[in-house]
């Protein structure tokens, strides 16, 4: 496991979400790949914003760029997973003999 960017380091946001779940997937993604990640919170004020927060995932500002692109990739790779396993669905329903 990945051990957590150094305190003095600039980190920079490169995900954002309503879910944690999400936000571990992502970051065990880019950890995957050697990119340190943390996920912190994004709380609100209940009384001032009701509903309003997530998390949000930063890595050291060096590896942002590498970072967005893994998401990027592994995100486009999901959409085009779920399409053919859609149509692949779909061809099998109208052979039915």
């Amino acid at each position: 496991m990945a051990t957590q960017p150094q305190t003095n380091q600039d980190l920079v946001q490169v995900f954002d979400s309503e879910q944690e779940s999400e936000a571990m997937v992502v970051q065990s993604l880019l950890e995957a790949a050697g990119i340190d990640a943390i996920i912190a919170g994004l709380d609100a004020p209940q009384d001032v914003l009701p509903g309003v927060g997530g998390v949000v995932i930063k890595v050291p500002a060096d590896r942002a760029e590498e970072a967005r692109q893994i998401i990027a990739e592994s995100r486009s790779g999901g959409e085009a997973a779920a399409d053919e396993a859609e149509l692949g669905s779909e061809a099998a329903g109208t052979t039915e003999a």
